[in-house]
C-alpha cells in the first residue's frame, strides 16, 4: 500500500512547453475571473484622470479670462484718471 501512495504522489517533470502553456492557462482562467474587476478599475482611473485635466482647463480657461476682464478694468481705470473727476463745469 505505502508503495502505490508513493507512486502515485511522484509527478513527471514538466517540459519547458508544458509550463509555459500551464502557466498561460492558469493567467487566461485568471483573466476570465477577474475582468470585469479590472475592467471596472480601469474605468473608475480613466474617469477620474479625465475629470482632473477637465477641472485643470476649466480653472486654467477661467483664471485667462478674469485677467482679461481685470485688464479691461484697469484700461477704464486709466481712462477715467487720465479724464480727471467729472464735475458739472467739465463734463
Amino acid at each position: 500500500m505505502e508503495q502505490k501512495g508513493a507512486e502515485g504522489s511522484v509527478k513527471p517533470a514538466l517540459t519547458a512547453a508544458e509550463k509555459q502553456l500551464f502557466r498561460s492557462r492558469q493567467q487566461l482562467d485568471y483573466w476570465k475571473k477577474n475582468a470585469a474587476r479590472v475592467r471596472s478599475r480601469n474605468l473608475r482611473t480613466g474617469l477620474a484622470i479625465s475629470a482632473f485635466v477637465v477641472g485643470m482647463f476649466s480653472y486654467t480657461i477661467l483664471s485667462v479670462k478674469q485677467e482679461r476682464v481685470m485688464e479691461e478694468l484697469d484700461d477704464e481705470a486709466r481712462i477715467h484718471i487720465i479724464r480727471g473727476p467729472r464735475t458739472g463745469a467739465n463734463s
